[in-house]
């Protein structure tokens, strides 16, 4: 099983569920776990081969699929019926295969740094890093991204919290997590349509450069869709500006809350609008 760690506030509390993104680990969430500890039980999670947790997990042909059902797999460990799902960078890719795979668990859809396609300039980058990845030391590759996708000197942090995590991973799960780039495109065009019906918030930074068009285009698409840009922060907003990324996704979830009481009978039945 991944690794996990909860924060109880009480058996009545919602859940709040957080993953990270490819070379992270459950630690960069530390400025959330601050803020919203006090309204809600928290779950954070290190996936495969990440921070605390196993290495030695993949199989052949393993895909975001099986890493969907991992985390499936801890929240029924610990009866987790339903939550909140709050996602970064790589991580959202993973939240959304949850939400496509598992609708009824997921609450609403919280996508910081959303991957949603990958433009000509990413799939150049990717394209070069898996055919250099048995050659190059991963480290080398891995903070040549990192300073791509956050460049600017107000990003420094999230781009250093993010390389000193991947320095924990080994050469051989940065491949494995590599090679799920392969078809990415057309398995992100699935998702969309296939969770449209989730209520999702996508919080980008305004100097996330390689992935806001996309999901300007989606949330033009679908109504249950809604985009909210951070200024002054890049990829990895929940570090950047955790301030005001914390303030968006609580009036975000506590709108959803009180949409789910509006719905509910008095015999606690719950209306189920389709």
């Amino acid at each position: 099983m991944l690794y996990y760690k909860t924060y109880i506030k009480d058996e009545r509390a919602s859940w709040l569920t957080f993953i990270h993104g490819a070379g992270g680990s459950s630690t960069i969430w530390f400025k959330q776990i601050r803020y919203f500890r006090h309204d809600y039980n928290i779950l954070l999670l290190d996936l495969r081969g990440h921070g605390k947790s196993q290495e030695d997990r993949w199989k052949k042909g393993d895909s975001f699929s099986d890493l969907a059902d991992e985390i499936i797999e801890v929240l029924d460990y610990l009866n987790i019926q339903r939550t909140h799902m709050i996602g970064m960078s790589l991580g959202t890719i993973v939240a959304q295969t949850i939400a496509d795979k598992y609708p009824e668990r997921i609450q609403s859809l919280v996508l910081g740094g959303a991957i949603l396609a990958l433009d000509v300039r990413t799939k150049i980058l990717l394209f070069i890093g898996r055919n250099l990845r048995k050659i190059i030391p991963y480290m080398l590759l891995y903070k040549l991204f990192a300073y791509i996708i956050m460049p600017k000197k107000a990003h420094e942090e999230s781009r250093l919290a993010f390389i000193n995590e991947a320095k924990k991973m080994s050469q051989k799960q940065f491949v494995k997590w590599f090679t799920l780039t392969r078809l990415i495109n057309p398995y992100l065009s699935h998702l969309q349509i296939s969770t449209s019906n989730i209520p999702t918030l996508f919080i980008m930074g305004e100097e996330d450069y390689l992935f806001i068009p996309p999901v300007r285009q989606v949330t033009q698409k679908h109504e249950n869709f809604m985009c909210e840009l951070i200024s002054d922060s890049g990829h990895v907003c929940n570090i950047d500006q955790p301030d005001k990324f914390n303030e968006i996704t609580s009036h975000f979830v506590q709108s959803i809350e009180n949409t789910m009481q509006m719905r509910k009978l008095p015999n606690d039945e719950v209306i189920v609008v389709k």
